[in-house]
């Protein structure tokens, strides 16, 4: 894989485009716009690159934990670099960093077993593990560098070579990512191609891709899905969340006040499985609404690389315009700004932490994936009526449910109709734990062994024990 260009104010170089900080809107640095006809050599070099690969498991385990060592040992140049493009605190930047390097070793360690198959007939039989081929993985913009190795590792400790696409607001990092994992590994194992549309769509729907892993918004998920119908290549979708936060009527509301806000506002909201909907039970509605408005007002707000800050600006200019665009919706529709309601007044993408009150349920900003700084809380005056509302939506990524009896906050968990489910918490995930979404949340599962297994495939040896 070519490295990473030098930082400098660009130009831009022919065959190059330019790459923003938004904590200013201006260019910093630029990237490779590779074009879609390149990927044919591509690919077949990560091809030709698997047929090794995939013959020596111990070797793979070792490459892979040394790609782990050698991410710890770039955490200083990687980590200002994705704060810069991507716009979230430094201390985040590194935070991200060790967790790339922590799921490379994760995967290293698993092993496809064979599994010995019984059923009384004088036959052995055996399921034993085959990689998929060549993997094509699409990366989003708001954790970049750990949903980059959410699917290399797992694809390339079990055996199979990737070509990775990031965002073009965040190409950098991944570029710098990859060639610092690629001194562990051989040539053409994984590649980093960057540059914009139709590269991605080109990848997906590439004839020598077996398998399309991607994350991002549900229409572009479902364009991925028709590409890659076309050679009938496997596909992994962790796709948009609306999760909601259903709190009891027992609960502490000072006491939960941090964990929620920041579970809604961590990387300036956007993660998908953020809390984006908050149902209060209205003899709490004030306080709740009081409380995380507190919050909203005194989180600081600035430049990633600011020692400071707790909260960047959103990454680009087209998702600041969404923020704002169902933020008016929402006031249009008669909802109030308790905190922020606006964009600040600088350079830059930045947006006022938001709490919005009295929304109209039907408000896009309820409806729909706002993916910024922006959180309606909605009353309720029956708990059957706070979990209808939180399943009647498309999406079912995550959800939580927030009080002090927690065997009842559990079996109102239960009724959630989602992928996965916190109690008095929300969007934390362990390596060895499954991730999936439900409804038009994901296709797929992601994650622990189950993420391991979806790169292979099962090859089953029958051996006759009787003589012929």
């Amino acid at each position: 894989m070519a490295t990473r260009r030098s930082r400098r104010t660009p130009g831009t170089l022919r065959g190059h485009f330019a790459v923003l900080d938004p904590a200013t809107g201006e260019a910093f640095d630029e990237a490779p716009d590779q074009r879609p006809d390149e990927l044919d050599a591509v690919v077949d070099r990560a091809h030709e690159a698997g047929r090794s690969w995939r013959a020596d498991p111990v070797a793979r385990t070792t490459a892979l934990r040394a790609a782990a060592d050698a991410v710890e040992g770039a955490a200083a140049d990687l980590a200002p670099l994705l704060t810069r493009e991507q716009g979230k605190p430094l201390a985040e930047s590194y935070a991200e960093i060790a967790r790339t390097a922590a799921r490379l070793r994760y995967f290293a360690d698993l092993d496809p077993a064979p599994q010995p198959l019984t059923d009384g007939r004088p036959v052995r039989s055996e399921i034993r593990w085959r990689p998929l081929g060549t993997v094509a993985a699409i990366v989003p913009w708001n954790f970049p560098l750990q949903l980059a190795s959410a699917k290399f590792a797992p694809a390339l400790a079990a055996g199979n070579t990737v070509v990775l696409k990031p965002s073009p607001f965040t190409p950098l990092a991944t570029r710098l990512l990859g060639s610092v994992v690629s001194t562990a590994l051989p040539d053409d194992v994984l590649t980093i191609v960057t540059g914009h549309e139709p590269l991605g769509a080109r990848l997906a729907s590439h004839p020598g891709i077996r398998h399309v892993t991607f994350t991002g918004s549900i229409p572009t998920g479902r364009a991925v899905a028709r590409g890659a119908a076309a050679s009938l290549a496997r596909t992994t979708l962790e796709l948009g969340g609306n999760d909601a936060a259903v709190l009891l009527e027992d609960v502490d509301v000072e006491r939960i006040a941090d964990r929620l806000f920041w579970a809604a506002f961590r990387n300036c909201g956007q993660v998908c499985m953020a809390v984006k909907r908050v149902y209060a039970p209205a003899r709490l509605y004030s306080d709740v609404v009081e409380a995380l408005a507190q919050r909203a007002k005194t989180a600081v707000v600035g430049a990633g690389l600011d020692p400071g800050t707790q909260m960047g600006p959103v990454n680009n200019a087209p998702q600041l315009a969404r923020v704002e665009r169902y933020t008016a919706q929402a006031l249009a529709d008669g909802a109030r700004a308790v905190a922020g309601g606006h964009r600040l007044d600088r350079p830059g993408y930045f947006h006022a932490p938001t709490i919005l009150a009295d929304v109209p349920p039907n408000s896009p900003v309820v409806t729909a994936e706002q993916f910024g700084p922006v959180l309606p809380v909605l009353p309720y005056g029956s708990l059957d009526e706070a979990v209808h509302a939180a399943n009647d939506t498309g999406f079912g990524l995550g959800g939580s449910v927030w009080g002090t009896d927690l065997d009842r906050a559990e079996a109102v968990a239960d009724r959630l109709e989602c992928g996965t489910a916190w109690i008095n918490h929300h969007a934390e995930l362990s390596l060895a734990q499954p991730f999936a979404g439900i409804k038009e949340s994901g296709v797929g599962v992601a994650g622990g062994p189950w993420g391991f297994y979806g790169n292979l495939r099962p090859f089953v040896v029958h051996r006759l024990e009787e003589p012929s």
